[in-house]
């Protein structure tokens, strides 16, 4: 029962009991490794010897956790302890899914990936057929990491478009997506808990808890491709906003004057701005001013020809750049995160970009903004979803111990 003293919040022995465990169920898991001494975790937790030794016995029950004599002690008689967190006791995945491919990562109980599949869609994709593509992969994914897909403890799901409570509400780029019960058959399939958010909600996750915004807790992450979407974290938290539409940085209007033609209204399945900035409009003004031939489909001899210093090639960067600055500073201004990361295919360009963009926003913004290539590039959001699953399985491991 809720304590009215406390405003509500649950208290005493029981749940100081919980987050004493969950604090050195953190400790064990992302700071220690591969084993510890009582000492450490004591020193890791802030935790008195006897909590973290009640904490390391409920562990242990359940099968969390094992101890082992010390071989590197020096001291006489019965040799230290260690203890090592058992991450092979139960396994997760996140999964990627995408217009062109589905990428499905099986991790351990301390995210250590064991195998990755990547599955190419079918060549017009199609709801049914995406479903059963992400069902394949998945299979060959725990088979890969030798881990029965039954019996994986939870699985999250990133997919484009706008995710409200686990319903896809809309998905322009894959047909029929929007509205299947994604979710639900794959939870009735699996088992387990099934989690399913925008694909850039969790790649803003991936890039804190493993990229380059590590530990970061106000952050943008901005996925740059043919389409163009933005993860926002606020105080450490996801920021998704009242219908889970927050970030759709790609249908902002920042066109005016002679390009007024490039936008695009909210209702077309391309927005203004990726219609401006997106790969599609990169490649297009390449093969205008001349860099790639009328049959180049990759941008990426775009950025070869200004990595070599070719002038023309370097002014369609600028031009981009620009572009590109004037829709983010509007997101800036608003939100001030202090850090903004790009991921997706335009970000391959790396600092040949990000030097013109870094360049126009100083004009345009009241703070200067840091701005960083995403380092784990396409597997940003299934590297977020491993992070999203494991959190939400952290309930089982902290209050199944405890409930005697």
């Amino acid at each position: 029962m809720a304590d009215k003293a406390t405003g509500g919040a649950a208290t005493g022995p029981h749940v100081l009991r919980q987050m004493n465990l969950a604090a050195v169920l953190t400790a064990l898991r992302e700071h220690i490794s591969p084993s510890a001494r009582i000492t450490d975790l004591v020193g890791a937790t802030g935790l008195s010897r006897p909590a973290v030794g009640r904490a390391l016995d409920d562990l242990r029950r359940v099968g969390l956790v094992e101890f082992t004599a010390d071989s590197r002690s020096s001291r006489m008689g019965r040799p230290a302890q260690r203890v090592r967190f058992r991450a092979e006791a139960g396994h997760v995945a996140g999964v990627d899914i995408g217009p062109h491919k589905a990428l499905v990562t099986v991790a351990d109980l301390a995210g250590n990936v064991l195998a990755s599949h990547r599955a190419a869609m079918p060549d017009i994709p199609h709801g049914r057929r995406v479903f059963e593509t992400v069902r394949s992969a998945l299979v060959a994914a725990s088979a890969e990491a030798a881990v029965p897909v039954e019996s994986l403890w939870a699985v999250t799901v990133g997919t484009p478009g706008v995710i409200d409570r686990g319903e896809i509400l809309l998905a322009p780029s894959i047909p029929g997506w929007a509205g299947l019960p994604v979710q639900r058959m794959l939870s009735r399939w699996l088992g387990c808990p099934v989690h399913l958010d925008n694909d850039v909600n969790l790649a803003v996750l991936g890039e804190r808890w493993r990229g380059a915004a590590r530990g970061v807790d106000n952050l943008v992450f901005v996925q740059w491709g043919e389409r163009i979407g933005t993860g926002i974290l606020i105080d450490g938290k996801p920021y998704c906003g009242a219908s889970s539409a927050a970030g759709e940085l790609g249908f902002i209007d920042v066109v005016s004057g002679p390009d007024r033609s490039a936008g695009h209204g909210p209702g077309e399945a391309m927005g203004s701005f990726e219609a401006l900035v997106g790969a599609k409009a990169i490649r297009e003004l390449a093969q205008d001013m001349g860099v790639i031939g009328e049959a180049g489909r990759d941008i990426a001899e775009l950025f070869a020809a200004a990595s070599e210093g070719s002038s023309v090639a370097l002014a369609v960067l600028d031009r981009v750049a620009a572009r590109f600055a004037r829709g983010l500073a509007t997101l800036l201004l608003l939100l001030d995160p202090g850090l903004v990361v790009i991921g997706g295919g335009v970000s391959r360009a790396g600092d040949i970009l990000l030097e013109p963009i870094l360049c126009h926003l100083e004009h345009q913004t009241l703070v200067p903004t840091e701005v960083r290539i995403s380092l784990l590039g396409e597997t940003a959001t299934a590297c977020g979803a491993v992070a999203h699953a494991l959190a939400s399985i952290e309930p089982r491991l902290v209050q199944a111990p405890t409930q005697r």
